[in-house]
This record gives structure tokens, C-alpha cells and sequence, in this order.
């Protein structure tokens, strides 16, 4: 009976090895996220963006276009590009990686649907990502 024992508990132990190296790991087929573009070529304006994740969220998170308004995603952008700007003048009291870049976003100019969308859902990638509020009312892990 101990003999039987022993030969299960070797069996088990090998084939446990062998089942967590049976399947083939694959290191170098990783796809890599591309920047998501945000352009509007009649105004000449592109932003680029290159966070990690952006591309997903933006797939499976984010609400479809054409949930909202184009006048209530110009409205978000206003109010959370002047947050995001003086953060970004602003390097020693806000994280530097977070906020490199100032958005030149003037209110005046209808940048398009496009534009005012991806802008408004990077603004709310970066609140759930790095853990902040641009303020405008919207809570922190909000998804819309």
C-alpha cells in the first residue's frame, strides 16, 4: 500500500511538471499598443498619444461615438484643459510625467466630433489611470 502511494504521489509531482511546461510560451509575439492619433487635418491639429493602455480603454470602456454631444464633450474638454495646463506649468507640485505636454485646445475653434471624443476620453483614462480629478464635477474612477 505505501508502495502504491509512493508511485501515485511521483506520478502526480510529474505530471504536474510536465503539464506546466507542455504549453509553448510565446515572449516575442506580444502586440505592441500603437499611439492613438487625434487630428483633424482642415485645422492642421494633431495630438498624439502614447500611454500604455489608451487604445484599450478607449475599445472596450469608453462610451461609443455619438453618446454625447459635441457641445458636452467641448464643455469637458474646456474646463479639464485648463486643469491640465496649469498642472503642467506647474512641474514641482504635479508629476512631470504625467503632465509633459501643454494641450493648445482654443475654445473658439470647432476641432470636430473626433477631436472634442478622444480628447474627453483620454481625460477620463488619465483620472482612472493615475489615480486624479481635473475637477468639472466628474468623480475619479467615473466611466462617463
Amino acid at each position: 500500500m505505501k508502495l502504491l502511494k509512493y508511485f501515485l504521489f511521483i506520478f502526480c509531482i510529474i505530471s504536474f511538471l510536465w503539464a506546466c511546461g507542455s504549453s509553448p510560451i510565446k515572449n516575442g509575439d506580444v502586440e505592441k499598443e500603437q499611439p492613438v492619433v487625434i487630428a483633424n487635418d482642415s485645422l492642421e491639429y494633431e495630438i498624439i498619444i502614447i500611454d500604455p493602455g489608451f487604445t484599450t480603454f478607449l475599445n472596450t470602456v469608453a462610451q461609443p461615438e455619438g453618446f454625447y454631444s459635441q457641445s458636452y464633450l467641448e464643455a469637458r474638454n474646456r474646463a479639464w484643459v485648463v486643469t491640465w495646463n496649469q498642472r503642467a506649468q506647474n512641474p514641482r507640485s504635479y508629476n512631470g510625467a504625467i503632465y509633459e505636454n501643454i494641450i493648445d485646445y482654443q475654445p473658439n475653434i470647432d476641432y470636430g466630433y473626433e477631436v472634442n471624443y478622444k480628447l474627453f476620453n483620454y481625460f477620463l483614462f488619465a483620472q482612472r489611470k493615475y489615480n486624479m480629478n481635473l475637477g468639472g464635477g466628474f468623480r475619479t474612477r467615473r466611466i462617463n
